[in-house]
């Protein structure tokens, strides 16, 4: 008997609180910003989280065009096999798991050495601590999920229009500056990296298609996507260019890269230590509420994959007659995935932040990029049947091309500008390791695919099929006494 996603449960502004939330702007603002400038010395990055932005929402229509009419919460992995074929599919979903929860599980190591420099302790305590949390939050209902993210996207936006404020409200030298948004000053050595910063920071925007099958409007998720990229683009480009103005454009990397620098709370204190108090406080919700969203998103990729056969199928269980609340399967087998990699991590003694969270997140970044540049791909490639009878060239030709252009772009930027963000030496071959994990992901996934047609071509024929049909599943009937 097939089994489903419980269906109209998650509205257009629900679709754009979890891609918005994954972002996290508090984790940005807090440490992606000043990471930025430190690293780099860039001072165009206003600028460069402009462009990028762009970038990301063009990659972003194919995507969501191809979302929207496929259906399917495993995105990627619906996606290329309707439009580039069953066994880029499989590769897709692959890498997708690989990418996602990358970047979910680098987020422990943030939250843990959070949590231990302010209140003592081993940050893989803490961090155990919040796999549990997360856990048991992923196995509810996706509503009471949406509402949490809600209120701690809600306030770390507030604390980002006030860190704004306190950024312009005194600038450095006696009026505002616009050199970071001066076109020139991306004419430097350190752009690259800027660019592969950047990405990272948009990492999750691309959530809203993995939950279609749920979606009261499956239009929406396009919205919520595009419209979410464009508006974190506006809001981390004010972000950084209020930092640059209340420490002066010039002096902003210098200051950034100082041993125990917090440039974010010596700007917030300027309005009076309570900010940074608070702002404190909404950066441990928002790394928890980021890490809850990619666990739902990685969740339904698992009990997707089960229920076509991809996946053991046992993972695609419903805990409620055969529609699924909560893919609870899928969630389950992220909790325990996680579980070992930060045991991992803790047993191997690396640093959580400069190690775990910056080599998995950098991992997750480019892995989702290079996805999305597939999408572009399979949104060209895909046949009349997919498209629809409906298809608009803008959605379907020109912004997929111009995304591939663009894409491309930024992928051949941030591979050869990952080093900085890695540590790693200059000339040293470490960081090509990373783009080499995320084919060797994809070549697993296409040699499952080969398995599956030679050994059974039932589950084979059936890859990247969508949303089974409304009246092939039945709802669930609940009975309030």
């Amino acid at each position: 008997m097939q089994v489903a996603l419980a269906r109209r449960t998650m509205t257009p502004a629900g679709l754009w609180v979890f891609g918005a939330a994954a972002s996290a702007p508090m984790v940005v603002l807090a440490g992606g910003i000043p990471a930025i400038y430190a690293t780099t010395g860039v001072i165009a990055v206003p600028l460069t989280f402009v462009l990028v932005a762009g970038a990301v929402a063009l990659l972003a229509v194919g995507y969501t065009a191809m979302a929207r009419q496929v259906g399917h919460p495993a995105a990627y992995y619906g996606i290329l096999a309707q439009g580039l074929g069953r066994g880029w599919g499989v590769a897709g979903g692959v890498v997708a798991l690989l990418a996602y929860n990358a970047i979910q599980i680098s987020l422990y190591g943030l939250f843990g050495a959070t949590l231990a420099a302010q209140l003592g302790g081993s940050w893989w305590v803490w961090a155990g601590i919040a796999v549990a949390l997360v856990g048991v939050l992923g196995v509810r209902a996706i509503v009471l999920s949406t509402r949490a993210l809600a209120v701690v996207l809600a306030v770390s936006l507030l604390v980002v229009a006030v860190f704004v404020v306190a950024g312009v409200g005194r600038p450095a030298d006696g009026g505002l500056s616009w050199a970071g948004f001066d076109a020139s000053g991306l004419m430097v050595g350190g752009v690259g990296g800027a660019v592969a910063f950047c990405v990272a920071a948009f990492t999750g925007i691309d959530a809203p298609g993995s939950f279609v099958e749920e979606a009261v409007d499956r239009r929406a998720v396009g919205r919520a996507t595009i419209f979410g990229a464009l508006v974190l683009g506006g809001v981390y480009a004010a972000a950084a260019w209020a930092m640059g103005v209340a420490v002066g454009p010039s002096a902003v990397a210098e200051l950034a890269a100082q041993p125990d620098s917090d440039l974010t709370s010596v700007i917030l204190e300027r309005l009076g230590s309570g900010w940074v108090a608070v702002a404190s406080v909404v950066l441990i919700f928002a790394i928890v509420t980021s890490k809850l969203s990619f666990h739902s998103v990685i969740a339904r990729y698992v009990f997707a994959m089960a229920r076509e056969g991809v996946l053991p199928t046992g993972l695609a269980g419903a805990d409620s007659g055969t529609r699924v609340t909560a893919p609870r399967g899928g969630s389950l087998t992220q909790t325990a995935t996680a579980s070992v990699v930060v045991a991992g991590f803790a047993v191997a003694g690396v640093d959580p932040v400069t190690q775990m969270f910056t080599w998995l997140s950098s991992l997750g970044a480019l892995g989702l990029l290079c996805l999305l540049l597939a999408a572009s791909l399979a949104a060209l490639a895909a046949p009349a049947r997919v498209r629809g009878a409906r298809a608009r060239a803008w959605q379907w030709r020109v912004a997929p091309v111009m995304a591939v252009f663009a894409g491309s772009v930024v992928l051949v930027a941030m591979v050869g500008n990952v080093g900085p963000l890695l540590g790693a030496a200059p000339g040293s071959l470490f960081p090509l390791l990373l783009p080499a994990i995320v084919g060797a992901a994809a070549a697993v996934g296409g040699m499952w695919a080969a398995h599956l047609r030679q050994a059974r071509p039932d589950v084979y024929a059936g890859i990247g099929r969508g949303t089974p049909a409304t009246n092939a599943v039945p709802d669930a009937i609940h009975v309030s006494i």
